[in-house]
């Protein structure tokens, strides 16, 4: 049996992409991912637009909320396996030292809250998202050191 391991998606607002990447990687991942999301500065609402598309994957809604990044970092919070952030101003930011030092990636998407009223502009990013996650878990994780791990998880193509 394949361990589960805990992904942390973050973006500035926590309020589209990494909201989405939190959905699929618990959806798509079957139990081998479980997703997490957050921000650096969380805008407490998720987008009507991602939230559809998480529910309508079959996501439970009271899932679904906008939540600051320290909320993982505080002691007795779940242990990160992979941080991946989805929002290149995310990218730049000081991130908080997470517990047991976890492999780290960036995966930048164009942000649809950009539009929010452009179901194309989420669909985009969801199918972004998707495809990689696909190709995270098409990794063979477990026999990886933490180098090769996030190695492999940075070089995951950008236009995937």
């Amino acid at each position: 049996m394949k361990p589960t391991y805990n992904v942390l998606f973050l973006c500035t607002g926590n309020s589209a992409r990494s909201i989405m990447a939190e959905a699929l990687a618990t959806l798509v991942g079957k139990g081998r991912l479980h997703g997490f999301s957050a921000g650096s500065h969380p805008s407490g609402v998720v987008q009507p637009l991602a939230a559809k598309l998480a529910i309508d994957a079959g996501y439970p809604a009271e899932k679904l909320r906008s939540k600051n990044w320290d909320e993982f970092a505080a002691p007795g919070a779940p242990g990160m396996d992979i941080v991946i952030t989805v929002c290149d101003n995310a990218a730049g930011e000081l991130c908080p030292i997470w517990p047991g030092h976890p492999v780290t990636a960036h995966w930048g998407i164009p942000d649809p809250a950009l539009v929010p009223d452009d179901p194309e502009a989420f669909a985009r990013a969801w199918n972004l998202l998707r495809r990689r996650i696909d190709l995270l878990l098409a990794l063979p994780l477990e026999t990886l050191d933490r180098l090769e791990q996030q190695t492999a998880i940075r070089n995951i193509p950008k236009d995937a």
